[in-house]
């Protein structure tokens, strides 16, 4: 009896081995050759899944989304606390360590290749919708805030992770996982307490619109 293949499950473990090779030996050095090596099959097999390295770069990218979402997701999830939930972006262990700096390894290709910086729009905007998903689920006051302090709120939480796990990978020695945790906790508790606060701001307020003057009649002949 012929042995059935998963596809859908051989695409995910190359786009797997791809994450890793990209955390390993860098963006430009993770070759078709190498990933298919470091996989254990052929180029024609990886050729037979993927048209090229980009597919398989992009598939690598939505994997790591995928997992990250099924974690926020599982039952674990339901209690754990918004500290916990956002440091799944923070290379805290070796599986989030090898994502984050596959992360930095492709941001690193950005600047050079349209494509890359539309799949990295795409990705951003998932990230949001994770981090909303977080927010809104442990902050009971976040829907009553203005839409332009979440926003403010969202932009702060994405560029700390990013800023904090870039420095994570390039010096893994200065920022253990405790320091990690201790800076987003301290970050959190700054955000909120400043979206409080601009959420009273006058300019957030509903005040009653000031009343129209009358305008004045005009002479005859004016």
């Amino acid at each position: 009896m012929p042995k059935i293949v998963d596809h859908a499950a051989r695409r995910d473990e190359i786009a797997l081995v791809a994450c890793r090779v990209v955390a390993t030996y860098g963006f430009e050095n993770a070759t078709v050759v190498r990933i298919a090596r470091e996989a254990g099959y052929t180029t024609g097999m990886i050729a037979h899944y993927f048209d090229s390295k980009q597919e398989i770069i992009l598939a690598a990218l939505r994997l790591v989304l995928k997992r990250m979402d099924e974690r926020l997701a599982s039952p674990a999830a339901h209690d754990a606390t918004l500290l916990e939930l956002l440091s799944e972006s923070l290379p805290l262990d070796a599986r989030r360590t090898t994502e984050a700096a596959f992360w930095t390894a492709f941001w690193g290709q950005m600047s050079t290749d349209k494509r890359l910086k539309r799949i990295n729009a795409w990705v951003h905007r998932e990230y949001m919708r994770l981090y909303t998903r977080c927010l809104a689920g442990h902050w009971p006051e976040w829907d009553s805030w203005p839409e332009t302090v979440r926003a403010e709120v969202l932009r702060a939480v994405s560029t700390f992770l990013n800023g904090l796990t870039a420095n994570a990978v390039i010096s893994p020695s200065e920022w253990p996982a405790a320091r990690l945790l201790r800076q987003l906790d301290l970050q959190l508790v700054l955000w909120r307490t400043w979206a409080a606060r601009e959420a009273l701001a006058p300019t957030h307020l509903d005040l009653p619109k000031p009343a129209r003057r009358p305008r004045r009649a005009r002479a005859p002949g004016a």
